[in-house]
């Protein structure tokens, strides 16, 4: 605010009028009062000096502050311009991005409502699947079990049917429902039963059978048997004995002239190459089946050929647990092998110990069938 032009105090007019001291007043004259003073024209004029310059003071005062404060004014009205710059621009940035974002939720709510149909249509489709699911499996199951019933029954395949039981309980179990208890409570027994078997090595059989197939061109016929040639005699060398000079006995080569040496070696080498001759010529043998040493080539060809394919009947005989066909071709094939081949040799005698050893196994075992298990599934399936 202005400040108001201050006027002279009465009571420091006063003190100064008491300091200065009066001059002597005449005897006669009485004492000037206030008011006549004041109404003097020096100070009158004085008073309105002072007062116009306490009145400029003042207005240039007050003239300063307004400017100031128009100056204020301004930087404030300026610094709020621009902080309301500052916030058009947050406005429009939050605008733009509450537009973005609301385009972000619209799309999300389209993609939810996408995904929520997609899943009322999975659920769905899940329901109808496993309403089938369990029909699914046990119709797979019952054509597993058939199929490694029939081949235990033709084959003997005991293996091949403890997977097929082993993998029915396995797909049973994933489900976990307390109806397939009945069903898995027959597979149980039918693993069992196939469990306690006595086993037979169809395997090594076989190898031993595919061994002795494999040795059969290289068996001696007795067609075809030569006669061991003897060794030539060794040359002796004519001694005698003489006397040396301690009295002790000595033998001393003889010596013969070359032309009766030559001739003698001659005589030697030449009979005995008609004696080998001979021998080969006229050979005694004992033979229980003279035809066996009248085999041409070819007919010894097809007999191996022939006994080939009775040790491969024989081993189909033994996969399909066919033993009345396995044990009628080993003996086929022993007969062969006594009445036409060497028995004397050591390979014939192999093979013959070979089929020795596959005719002791054991091929008269009954197998059990999976009748327990395939009626489980087949009632199970059967039920409403």
């Amino acid at each position: 605010m202005n400040d108001l032009p201050t006027l002279p105090d009465p009571a420091v007019s006063t003190a100064k009028a008491a300091e200065t001291p009066p001059p002597a007043p005449p005897s006669a004259q009485p004492e000037p009062s206030l008011l006549d003073t004041l109404q003097q024209p020096q100070m009158l004029l004085v008073g309105i000096v002072v007062l116009t310059i306490l009145l400029a003071g003042q207005t240039w005062s007050s003239h300063a502050r307004v400017n100031k404060l128009r100056e204020e004014m301004a930087l404030r009205l300026q610094k709020g311009d621009a902080s309301n710059a500052d916030t058009g621009n947050l406005v429009r940035n939050v605008q733009e991005s509450t537009k973005e974002l609301q385009g972000k939720v619209a799309l999300l709510e389209s993609k939810q409502l996408e995904a929520q149909s997609q899943q009322l249509a999975l659920e769905q489709l899940y329901q109808d699947l496993s309403k089938n699911r369990d029909e699914w499996a046990l119709t797979e199951i019952e054509q597993v079990l058939s199929t490694a019933s029939q081949q235990l029954q033709l084959a003997g395949n005991v293996p091949g049917a403890l997977i097929a039981l082993q993998n029915a309980d396995r797909s049973l179990s994933r489900s976990d429902k307390p109806q397939f208890i009945t069903i898995r409570r027959a597979i149980a027994r039918d693993t069992d039963k196939l469990k306690a078997l006595p086993s037979v090595d169809s395997v090594g059989v076989a190898l031993r059978l595919d061994n002795a197939i494999a040795q059969i061109d290289t068996l001696p016929m007795l067609s075809d048997e030569k006669p061991t040639l003897p060794a030539p005699p060794e040359k002796k060398l004519k001694t005698k004995i003489v006397h040396g000079k301690d009295g002790k006995p000595v033998k001393v080569e003889e010596t013969t002239s070359p032309w009766l040496q030559a001739l003698q070696d001659g005589w030697n080498g030449w009979s005995s190459e008609m004696w080998t001759d001979v021998r080969q010529l006229i050979r005694v043998r004992n033979v229980e089946t003279p035809d066996a040493l009248m085999l041409s080539p070819t007919q010894a060809y097809f007999l191996r050929e022939n006994l080939k394919l009775r040790l491969l009947n024989a081993r189909m005989a033994l996969l399909s647990r066919n033993e009345g066909a396995f044990r009628a071709d080993l003996i086929a094939a022993q007969e062969a092998l006594t009445k036409y081949f060497d028995t004397r040799a050591r390979s014939t005698q192999t093979v013959q110990g070979l089929l020795r050893q596959v005719q002791s196994s054991n091929l008269a075992i009954e197998m059990p069938t999976l009748s327990d298990s395939l009626n489980a599934v087949r009632n199970y399936k059967a039920k409403p």
